[in-house]
């Protein structure tokens, strides 16, 4: 039975989390719960699961991973708050489920040089799907990944067409329930530059050699094309529960984690060119992930703070990505990578992008 720690409990990760344990509880338990404020809820998942070890945000998270004694953690912190538990749950020995892409694209080189081999294990479904499909040949066989991206609500639009799309928009995604951040961030398509950043990380892919396509139906989940022209897909219906229960349980399947795909149903699959011009984000985080050092972490945290001056109508939907990149030319990172220089790249980010909000505000 492996002893699991869940940080971000009361999210949608942690919520379906719970469900694939409720489901196999000869295989897991619980040992460790931390959500990021609503302790009430904590507390019922803490009835249930009978689970003694409990807390509230990421300094909590950092003393549960360090001191209770655990297999597995699961990050479904959302946010680059989950660095610290990242750290923490690497040096505690812990294998790290990580759904929480930002701590590994702001922490770089500081996070892979802790992890040592097998112990990050992909929660996110794109690089789960990679994940998977790599076990079909040998890493120096591998030519290339193709990340795949649903398009999110603005699929096909022009961009002078999103000018004036609305928040409520944004967060009509055609496939996934996600939050607030997370959901924007698939309709600006910055998290899809996320998810580049993070498959580089994981898999020691090139960015030159790792690729995004439009595949609107999300039931491939991404692909891996092998020197010899073949190509391994992944596919299944869009449920999270999968990819974390291989999270929980790698390299070994748990059975019944999702509905298989109906075979029976006549259907198609489509899979189109992502429109740079339309959505720039994706090549500005092959730009970030270049030049390394502090600039992923400026990226996601201006990012943050142009989604929340969204939501709040003071800046509109194109200026989100716009700031960003602002941002980055405005920034010069520090010789040393440092937990310290990264937080304080993080500080001036969130501070320069606010000024650049300010100057733009409607």
């Amino acid at each position: 039975m492996k002893r699991v720690v869940i940080l971000g409990s009361t999210g949608s990760i942690g919520e379906q989390a719970l469900d694939v344990i409720r489901k196999n509880s000869s295989k897991f338990q619980v040992v460790g719960l931390v959500a990021g404020s609503n302790a009430d809820r904590v507390q019922q998942q803490a009835d249930e699961f009978n689970v003694e070890h409990t807390g509230l945000g990421a300094t909590d998270a950092e003393t549960i991973v360090r001191d209770v004694p655990a297999d597995v953690v699961l990050n479904g912190i959302t946010g680059s708050i989950g660095l610290g538990p990242t750290i923490a749950a690497l040096k505690a020995g812990r294998t790290l489920a990580l759904a929480n892409k930002e701590s590994l694209i702001v922490g770089g080189d500081l996070v892979t040089d802790l992890a040592g081999p097998g112990q990050i294990v992909p929660v996110d479904s794109e690089h789960s799907a990679i994940a998977q499909a790599l076990r079909a040949g040998g890493r120096d066989e591998v030519r290339r990944l193709v990340l795949t991206a649903s398009g999110g609500p603005f699929r096909g639009r022009s961009r002078e067409s999103l000018r004036d799309v609305t928040p409520a928009e944004a967060l009509n995604h055609p496939t996934w329930d996600m939050g607030r951040v997370v959901t924007t961030n698939s309709s600006t398509l910055i998290n899809k530059g996320l998810e580049v950043i993070e498959a580089h990380l994981l898999f020691g892919v090139s960015y030159s050699d790792i690729d995004v396509v439009v595949h609107p139906q999300s039931i491939v989940h991404s692909m891996v094309e092998f020197v010899d022209g073949s190509t391994i897909a992944q596919a299944s219906p869009p449920d999270m529960r999968l990819p974390i229960a291989l999270g929980l349980n790698w390299p070994h399947r748990v059975e019944g984690s999702a509905m298989p795909l109906d075979w029976s149903t006549a259907t198609s699959w489509e899979f189109l060119p992502l429109d740079d011009t339309v959505f720039p984000a994706v090549q500005l985080a092959k730009a970030v992930g270049r030049a390394r050092k502090t600039f992923p972490a400026v990226y996601n945290a201006s990012n943050e703070e142009a989604v929340d001056a969204f939501h709040e109508q003071r800046i509109g939907f194109l200026d989100i990505v716009s700031i960003v990149e602002e941002v980055l030319e405005r920034h010069t990172a520090p010789e040393d990578l440092t937990l310290a220089s990264l937080l304080d790249a993080e500080r001036w980010a969130r501070a320069e992008a606010q000024r650049v909000i300010l100057q733009r505000a409607r």
